[in-house]
């Protein structure tokens, strides 16, 4: 999967550079988005997408038949590129790496807060505020909902972690205790 993830950079920065050059990068971003949240939410997409099986000009007229008219012909090129090269299920990661370095670009950056129950508006503003004043850039919120982090959160911003869920404390008391018996 490193590999992989690697190859999915290596398209998206291709694809910001080109979509710099043409000023489109917003036009893409938006772009990306859709395609990424198109296919995280339909397995049966996922399933053509990875599926050995299904011939590649199947998966690329699966893709213009939910895409076409609705998406930029730079992003339709990368659909196109993926599928020459035969990386056509690297493309939910590529959307995703693309979204990440546009926020680079632009000078913002994605946290992602993990909580056991969905965020009230002004709880997510609160959020929003404190994660724009530690980090001194501009902060778009994902927000996930997993009921088994118990309560609390876990806050995600770039490569840095903070969790203060009651699943995260329960495992740092488990490990505590495990260390000191056995010490």
């Amino acid at each position: 999967m490193i590999g992989s993830s690697r190859a999915a950079i290596r398209y998206a920065k291709a694809v910001l550079s080109a979509s710099i050059d043409v000023t489109k990068a917003d036009t893409i971003n938006t772009d990306m988005q859709l395609i990424a949240t198109t296919i995280n939410e339909s397995r049966e997409l996922q399933v053509v997408l990875n599926s050995p099986v299904i011939k590649s000009d199947a998966k690329k007229a699966a893709l213009m038949a939910i895409f076409n008219k609705k998406i930029d012909s730079t992003s339709l090129s990368l659909v196109n590129l993926l599928v020459e090269n035969k990386r056509l299920p690297l493309l939910p990661e590529v959307a995703k790496q693309y979204t990440f370095l546009y926020n680079q670009y632009k000078g913002s950056q994605v946290a992602s807060v993990t909580t056991a129950f969905e965020l009230t508006e002004a709880l997510e503003k609160k959020i929003l505020a404190k994660t724009e004043e530690i980090t001194g850039k501009k902060i778009s919120l994902e927000s996930i909902i997993d009921p088994a982090i118990i309560g609390g959160f876990i806050l995600r911003v770039g490569d840095k972690q903070f969790d203060a869920s009651i699943l995260g404390k329960m495992n740092n008391l488990r490990r505590t205790f495990e260390n000191n018996v056995q010490a």
